[in-house]
């Protein structure tokens, strides 16, 4: 198992290097080594070295790596064969930026984890950020021993959620309720009509417009395709649909309304997608108009939540709206079923024909 070679320095001097090498299966499992000036000495520590690595479960431990909490989530990033979404590579990217990122994996307990995430609310992010934060991190911790050997204690994330729940500083988002009105609508598509006339922006009238009709999500609209789109039949496949656990990879087709459609047409066909815009480009300008407009705590997300709930003003059950907004349990519709059938509000809306009256010949592409 171990062996001692002699050599000569270059300065003439002589040097004994002990060696250990352990296999198994043909396999070598361990490897140290050092130099001594005397020969005796280097047995003494090989023999030492020898029995040490004798004792039970030393040699398995030898072999963990002493990693800090940044190797193991730079190597979870590294090695995920799933494709890690943007906002979790954010928030992994953020975390390696704190101090608990620099300690080491074995030396992480409980009250280190509640302590980074307390420092993380102080900072000014909410209890559900927080949250996130948090979840991200334990996938980390579930995986990196089990794995790679780090020494990262998965009872301990554990217990700091269970703390960090109970004292508040972790929790789920709230929903939020805004809907705009026809009136901010009216405001902000003259707004987006007038700017992209002039040839100063993309369509945005158009994309909010097919945001509240279709259901869809700002980085769904960016990504549909032509070819995904298919008339003769109502719908639309959507793909890479936000979901918890399958973001990527999680395409599902659903129904458009009449009004989503006409929308669709006006689009030129000179490209593989239909709304070729970035997401930033869109944000930036919702943003921007209702700041110029006066229009306070209206999000670009809020206009799915009206189209959402339009449908269930118009008498559609749970089952039929999921079938539009694509959601997979229709129990996250439950928060729609108090809605009483009124009717369309946007029965008789102008901008139906303004937008949909004409193809559109004026598109800024602002490619991602």
């Amino acid at each position: 198992m171990g062996s001692i070679t002699k050599r000569v320095r270059s300065d003439g001097s002589v040097a004994y290097r002990a060696g250990i090498v352990i296999k198994k299966n043909g396999r070598i499992v361990h490897k140290s080594a050092q130099t001594f000036d005397r020969e005796r000495t280097a047995r003494a520590w090989m023999k030492k070295r020898e029995a040490e690595l004798r004792k039970p479960g030393k040699l398995d431990a030898e072999r963990r790596p002493d990693g800090k909490l940044v190797d193991a989530i730079e190597r979870y990033v590294k090695e995920s064969r799933t494709q890690i979404g943007r906002t979790k590579t954010q928030v992994l990217n953020a975390i390696m930026e704190h101090k608990i990122a620099a300690m080491d994996c074995r030396d992480i307990r409980s009250d280190d984890l509640v302590a980074f995430a307390s420092k993380l609310l102080d900072g000014g992010r909410t209890p559900s950020t927080v949250n996130n934060y948090m979840s991200h991190l334990a996938a980390i911790f579930a995986v990196a021993k089990p794995a790679w050997g780090y020494e990262l204690d998965r009872q301990a994330m554990q217990d700091a959620m269970t703390v960090c729940k109970r004292l508040g500083i972790i929790g789920k988002s709230r929903k939020r309720d805004r809907r705009p009105t026809l009136d901010e609508l009216d405001k902000l598509f003259s707004h987006f009509e007038d700017r992209h006339l002039r040839g100063r922006s993309l369509p945005m009238h158009r994309i909010c417009m097919f945001a509240i009709f279709s259901t869809r999500r700002q980085e769904e609209i960016t990504r549909i395709e032509w070819k995904d789109y298919e008339p003769e039949y109502g719908r639309v496949l959507v793909r890479d649909m936000k979901h918890p656990g399958e973001k990527i990879g999680n395409n599902v087709w659903c129904e458009l309304v009449p009004e989503a459609m006409r929308v669709i047409e006006t689009m030129p066909r000179d490209g593989e997608r239909i709304f070729p815009y970035s997401t930033d480009a869109i944000s930036a300008s919702f943003t921007r108009a209702c700041k110029i407009l006066g229009i306070e705590d209206l999000r670009f997300h809020d206009l799915r939540h009206e189209g959402v709930s339009r449908l269930f003003e118009m008498g559609r059950t749970i089952p039929q709206a999921a079938s539009v907004s694509g959601h997979r349990s229709w129990q996250s519709l439950q928060r729609y079923s108090h809605i009483r059938a009124v009717g369309d509000k946007f029965e008789g809306w102008e901008w139906h024909e303004r937008i949909a009256g004409e193809p559109d010949r004026n598109v800024v592409r602002l490619q991602a």
